[in-house]
């Protein structure tokens, strides 16, 4: 399968904003090369950390900083990367040097064996391991293993976003809990709610690549008796309330979701809502209100938010 390779040539102090416009142009995840990053650094060389170094790793090809995202061949491709340009442009009237923009070709064989190098197991929240297929990891007894190949349209599950999603679930998963997972993607939260006990998962996608990437990540993690991917726009497919709606997508999905969102809930249900940057999160927690929704708590992580919110008591849904 071909895909495209959008490469950003950056600063250092732009590395965060780059990111951020790739993931709203619907790259699943990006990589950063910085030689000027002494985190990355120490920590690739820190064997109690990194016990893979690879010194291809620190090869540099650029001394300023280079984000990297990954776009399937579609109909709006080319779209997609007319976006990321005019965004760039936008922040580049302030400084010339913010971003420069190049796409290259590449198979999935090819780019899947260079992203191996950059993706290991990472412990997330109190319990969750994301380990990718191919790495060997000790488990200790209270953990669970999310087993993941991401594919090049989707995150490895270590972006804020879903790790704010994974600890709110954490905290409200019960055995008896009937989970929605609204844009499921690799069908990682959908996997991480079935691990930590949810007795019923459903995960919808329109994209039909995220659904057949979920669907086989589902069965890698065995928990395809609990699980159940479906195609369609969002919550159209799905009928009936679910005890917790987690949605990792864009404030201006959230903001269309909040609009019938509940007619899936219960009087206890959580609805969580990820994939917000700052600048958006009074914009989407007025429409949450204004929807019969009352914001519960506003977590945030480096430039991202996510909110959990219930139905207002003695309003609909009851």
């Amino acid at each position: 399968m071909k895909w495209h390779e959008i490469k950003i040539k950056t600063t250092s102090e732009f590395v965060e904003e780059m990111s951020n416009i790739l993931y709203d142009a619907g790259v699943g995840g990006v990589v950063i090369e910085d030689p000027n990053d002494d985190d990355l650094i120490r920590s690739i060389q820190d064997d109690e950390n990194w016990d893979y170094y690879d010194e291809d790793v620190l090869n540099f090809e650029f001394e300023g900083a280079i984000v990297k995202g990954y776009l399937p061949e579609s109909e709006d491709l080319l779209d997609k990367i007319e976006l990321i340009k005019q965004s760039i442009n936008n922040i580049s009237k302030k400084d010339s040097k913010v971003g420069e923009v190049a796409t290259a070709e590449i198979y999935e064989e090819d780019w899947a064996n260079a992203w191996k190098k950059y993706y290991k197991p990472k412990k997330i929240g109190e319990k969750i391991v994301i380990k990718p297929t191919w790495e060997e990891y000790e488990k200790a007894d209270e953990e669970k293993i999310i087993e993941l190949d991401p594919g090049m349209a989707f995150g490895t599950g270590t972006h804020e976003t879903t790790i704010m999603c994974i600890q709110f679930l954490e905290k409200y998963i019960k055995n008896d809990s009937l989970v929605y997972d609204i844009g499921c993607g690799s069908g990682i939260l959908s996997i991480v709610a079935a691990k930590l006990g949810a007795k019923k998962v459903i995960g919808v996608d329109y994209d039909e690549v995220a659904c057949k990437v979920s669907k086989e990540n589902v069965k890698t993690n065995s928990v395809e008796n609990i699980v159940e991917i479906r195609h369609g726009n969002l919550m159209d497919v799905v009928e009936g309330k679910a005890d917790i709606i987690v949605a990792n997508i864009i404030a201006e999905v959230i903001k269309i979701l909040a609009k019938n969102i509940v007619e899936f809930m219960k009087p206890d249900t959580v609805f969580i809502a990820s994939g917000i940057i700052l600048d958006k999160i009074e914009e989407v927690t007025n429409v949450l209100k204004i929807n019969g929704l009352e914001v519960i708590t506003v977590e945030k992580q480096g430039e991202w938010a996510a909110i959990l919110s219930k139905i207002k008591v003695g309003d609909k849904g009851e």
